[in-house]
């Protein structure tokens, strides 16, 4: 029997699929159902979750998950005509590290100070001159929460310069950078930082890049390392020399004339402006007046700016732009493209959307269906809303709180978008219990005055570990505290004074440790447990003591709620039962 080709072009509905499996919609959703998932004909799945659902229907079938526009850029090729360009390179690395503070060296200007805890959190692009020539720099967030950015960054770039700290190392988020630049085919560069400080260790660095596939140039590899101190401004000079050198060996060209093309670095929404995005023009030039489509969204380009701006009339291969005039806002690292006018953009658009639909659709990864799963076990669920500045953000905050979870509880995203908080987040939280998350987003007075009016508890961050914290610690207060216990003491029985339902009287020699009221007291005979109980009290010479140690003979008054007979030469395990709270 052969197999039922499915074919998933990133996301299905539910409606589509049962097409494909040619079986009734009422069905798959009857199927959904007992996967624990309460969905509706056009609600979407990814290939994880269908190949989930499909293992419970007896079909034989193959899933082929097909690539859409958003998920790989092709690159284009040159033509006879081409010109050289400036190289684009991507500043990457572990948080701390120095990536921006070299920025910062190479610019001459300080660009940490517009970020919320002096972390990166957004891509920025710069275009920066050295002896008559440009490159174009993309600084690349550092913290563990941006993992989606940083890859997003790689892709983006011809050369990946890694900060390493000279005195810390590589670090996980440098092992990532190295993979995601790896991964998208670029030239890779070191930059070992904070060469001045007194505890930086260059060996040492160079020891861990070999470790991890980096064979540095000075040890017989190919991997141009260059030692540099960005608050002493050592090795600036030197590091854009290398750059120029390794992009010319690259030979990296482009086509200068016509229609651009390239990639959509940052998207979000502005008041009194509309929809901002930032490009990165790969090919091509793209001018005021122009009308563009990335991915399912379009539109005419309204302003061109430069990153600083200055308004622009044009601008060419790798030339990074901000423009205004989308009508709705595309995702990051869409590919976008000049259109010969309107009506063709607006047709590609609907083109690369695979049903015509471009919003308000549920997205279910395998991960969300295997939590819907854990629903039905009685998993703790916190329902959240969250709005975040820009798309790179939203996405990262979502990520992340996506790996906030495990059997006994998990997050929920009820609704989530860029932009401030509106009215109708509040009227959804109120209606699904949610909390509402912002990141970088303000709060209208009108919308604070309705959210106090239906007690909808809103907490808004700039810094996104912190908003990552404060979830966490939502749902640890939820999980059910460890319970620890202790063996404390033991005791043989050599007397059975009294038993009855709920206590017996007993004494014997302690044997080890020490013996308190309010322990729990194991009795056992010939090894196997026959009940359990809690020491109500102890007694030595017949008075009331608050302890008693090994090698003193003792009374103990048993609490218990069932009469076993407990008889001389029984043992007793004494035990300290302490919760504590579990952490995620």
């Amino acid at each position: 029997m052969s197999k039922i080709q499915i074919k998933i072009p990133g996301t299905i509905t539910v409606g589509e699929l049962a097409e494909q499996l040619d079986m009734n919609s009422t069905e798959l959703i009857t199927e959904l159902f007992k996967n624990g998932v309460a969905a509706t004909v056009n609600e979407r799945i990814d290939a994880q979750t269908a190949e989930i659902i499909l293992a419970d229907i007896d079909k034989e079938y193959e899933i082929i998950e097909e690539t859409t526009q958003a998920e790989v850029v092709e690159k284009r090729i040159p033509g006879k005509d081409s010109e050289p360009r400036p190289p684009v390179v991507a500043v990457m690395g572990h948080v701390d590290h120095g990536k921006t503070s070299l920025l910062d060296a190479i610019k001459g200007s300080e660009v940490t100070a517009g970020e919320a805890g002096g972390i990166t959190q957004h891509i920025s692009a710069y275009k920066v001159g050295h002896k008559g020539r440009f490159i174009t720099f993309m600084d690349t967030p550092g913290h563990e929460a941006f993992s989606a950015l940083r890859k997003h960054g790689a892709k983006l770039t011809d050369l990946a310069i890694i900060v390493v700290a000279a005195d810390d190392g590589v670090k996980p988020q440098t092992k990532e950078a190295i993979k995601f630049a790896k991964q998208a085919g670029v030239k890779i560069m070191v930059a070992i930082n904070k060469i001045d400080k007194e505890t930086a260790n260059v060996s040492k660095v160079l020891q861990e890049l070999s470790d991890n596939g980096l064979m540095p140039e000075t040890w017989g590899g190919d991997v141009v390392v260059q030692e540099v101190s960005a608050t002493k401004n050592q090795g600036i000079e030197e590091l854009m020399d290398m750059i120029f050198l390794v992009s010319d060996v690259e030979d990296l060209r482009a086509d200068s004339v016509g229609p651009a093309e390239g990639l959509v670095i940052e998207a979000h929404t502005a008041t009194g402006k509309g929809v901002v995005v930032s490009l990165l023009v790969e090919h091509g030039i793209i001018r005021k007046g122009d009308s563009v489509v990335a991915g399912t969204s379009y539109g005419k380009v309204k302003t061109l700016t430069d990153e600083n701006g200055k308004t622009i009339s044009e601008a060419g291969p790798s030339v990074p732009v901000i423009v205004t005039g989308f009508k709705q806002v595309p995702n990051f690292g869409d590919s976008f493209r000049v259109a010969k006018n309107d009506k063709d953009a607006k047709q590609i658009a609907k083109e690369n959307s695979p049903d015509g639909i471009t919003s308000g659709r549920l997205n279910m990864t395998g991960t969300e269906l295997l939590k819907k799963i854990n629903e039905l076990k009685d998993t703790i669920e916190l329902p959240v809303i969250v709005r975040a500045d820009v798309k790179g953000s939203l996405q990262s905050v979502t990520d992340s709180l996506k790996g906030l979870e495990n059997d006994e509880v998990s997050v929920r995203v009820v609704g989530s978008g860029v932009g401030s908080i509106s009215e109708s987040d509040i009227t959804m939280a109120a209606t699904s219990g949610s909390v509402i998350y912002g990141f970088s987003v303000d709060l209208p007075v009108q919308v604070k005055q309705l959210a106090s009016n239906e007690n909808v508890d809103i907490r808004i961050f700039d810094v996104i570990y912190e908003l990552i914290d404060d979830v966490k610690e939502r749902l640890e207060a939820q999980l059910t505290p460890e319970v620890i216990e202790t063996q404390v003491a033991k005791l043989l029985v050599k007397g059975v004074f009294r038993t009855t339902k709920s206590e017996i009287i007993c004494g014997g020699e302690v044997t080890k440790g020490k013996i308190t009221p309010g322990l729990i007291a194991r009795i056992s005979r010939d090894g196997e447990l026959i009940i359990e109980a809690i020491v109500g009290s102890v007694k030595r010479q017949h008075q009331d003591v608050k302890e008693v140690t090994e090698g003193d003979m003792c009374g103990l008054q048993l609490e218990t709620s069932s009469k076993v007979l407990v008889e001389e030469g029984d043992k007793i395990e004494f035990v300290k039962r302490e919760s504590k709270a579990r952490k995620l």
